[in-house]
């Protein structure tokens, strides 16, 4: 086991000590589970009907990265928006059912709780009771289609400077492509980008699908694709690592921000005055991508949290990641016991090179 193993894991010794706000776009993961032998013909339309007989239901967004926060140890505020409805009970309950600090959540009428709800299917002469044997049909999501009330907004970053002297790390997730329909809107970014500017206060962090150009004074995540999308004519090879370090600090000058680029499977490449790529693990077999984005940052941030190097916490996030991708029509999330046993190379998954 290398230095860095040691240190990682060390620091996963006491999760307890980090206290991160996880902040903006939550959402319901819901799966339901159908075997086709049950189908039956409706009396009313003559379809066919699918009957669903069990069902789960967890926090996905920033419910994804509160899931392997909390999953490690560490303690989690969250402030983000939900319905009042039957999703939002549930997404509260799913961030309660982890040990996540809800009472920062903000409850409204205006909206709709944002839900992806995947119907599972039985493979054929598979068991049931076998998770890994569905596969998705279908995807139904409940989406918001107007802005946040300014007043919503303003009690997200009022809650938001309220946590900042408990917090270590604050991580801002921006989940989704339309401008303003979530609940990080134009008016929050400007908002948190100040925030983040001061002198003094927690790590900022941002992960944003369509948004990143937008942010300032934080680190920056992207994947590959999402990095070469902020540029105009972008090389068409998105696996290119030389390409992938000259636009990351092109993106990096541009924002003057750190930059965090993940790269599949060959792991994360950390920006600073000398771009350093952190290889991932070699895993085989089925993997499901879900939320791997997601369980990287919280690897990541984690491990700052403790006082890990850039390149320390990056591979910590690579292993929680690539931990969470084995688990199968879920998003997964890792402990400390899995990750420890990785680094130190006893479940026979190596490093990537």
């Amino acid at each position: 086991m290398g230095k860095v193993a040691e240190k990682i894991i060390a620091a996963l010794a006491h999760p307890e000590r980090a206290h991160i706000v996880v902040f903006g776009d939550y959402a319901l993961d819901k799966y339901l589970y159908s075997d086709p032998a049950d189908d039956e013909v409706s009396a009313e339309t003559g379809d066919n009907a699918f009957r669903i007989h069990k069902k789960k239901m967890m926090a996905g967004a920033g419910g994804t990265i509160t899931n392997n926060l909390r999953s490690l140890g560490a303690n989690v505020r969250c402030i983000g928006i939900l319905g009042n409805d039957g999703e939002g009970l549930e997404l509260d309950n799913a961030l309660l059912s982890v040990g996540a600090d809800t009472d920062r959540m903000i409850r409204t009428d205006t909206l709709c709780t944002c839900c992806y709800t995947k119907i599972l299917r039985l493979s054929e002469g598979a068991s049931r009771e076998d998770d890994n044997a569905y596969v998705e049909w279908k995807r139904l999501d409940f989406r918001n289609f107007v802005e946040p009330s300014r007043e919503i907004q303003q009690q997200m970053i009022d809650y938001l400077e309220e946590s900042l002297s408990w917090a270590d790390a604050v991580i801002v997730i921006d989940q989704f492509y339309q401008r303003n329909m979530g609940a990080v809107t134009d008016w929050i970014r400007e908002k948190v980008n100040a925030i983040a500017g001061r002198e003094e206060g927690p790590i900022f962090y941002v992960d944003s699908r369509s948004f990143a150009d937008e942010y300032r004074n934080m680190i920056v995540k992207c994947n590959n694709i999402e990095l070469f999308s902020l540029f105009d004519n972008p090389p068409s090879d998105v696996d290119n690592l030389e390409e992938i370090v000259k636009y990351g600090r092109l993106a990096g000058e541009k924002l003057s921000c750190e930059m965090l680029v993940t790269c599949g499977k060959a792991g994360m490449i950390v920006f600073g005055e000398n771009p350093v790529r952190v290889p991932g693990f070699k895993v085989t077999g089925p993997i499901d991508i879900v939320g791997a984005g997601d369980a990287t940052t919280a690897g990541f941030i984690l491990g700052l949290s403790l006082g890990l190097e850039k390149t320390e916490a990056a591979t910590l996030g690579c292993c929680v990641s690539s931990i969470t991708i084995q688990q199968l029509n879920t998003t997964g999330k890792a402990t400390v016991a899995q990750v420890s046993a990785r680094l130190r190379g006893e479940d026979g998954v190596p490093r990537g090179e």
